[in-house]
């Protein structure tokens, strides 16, 4: 429920890749700050592998511009733009068309 906010690394307010990293961060693990970095952070996974806490990336497959948290069950944690809070939403709308690669990280 925290805000979406641009450039945002907590604790009031997070952009999405603010939010992964300050989610890792918790478990003990340095993410870098941009999404376009983080998709190179860790061993990528397919689709049909993901497991609670790896990354999902979202519209270029050359340079992602978006980044969740799958949190299980076909569900992602995510910050997705000012005019919503960070928001726990079901990924149907995002498998096709739109997820291009998933990283597990830690």
């Amino acid at each position: 429920g925290k805000p979406y906010v641009w450039g945002g690394t907590g604790p009031d307010g997070f952009d999405c890749s603010g939010l992964t990293q300050a989610a890792w961060s918790q478990a003990g693990v340095d993410l870098p700050r941009t999404t376009f970095d983080q998709v190179n952070a860790g061993t990528q996974v397919s689709r049909d592998e993901v497991e609670p806490g790896d990354l999902l990336f979202f519209y270029d497959a050359a340079s992602p511009s978006h980044v969740g948290i799958y949190s299980g069950n076909g569900q992602m944690i995510h910050g997705s733009n000012p005019s919503k809070p960070l928001e726990e939403v079901d990924l149907a709308d995002y498998w096709d068309g739109v997820f291009t690669t998933a990283v597990r990280v830690g």
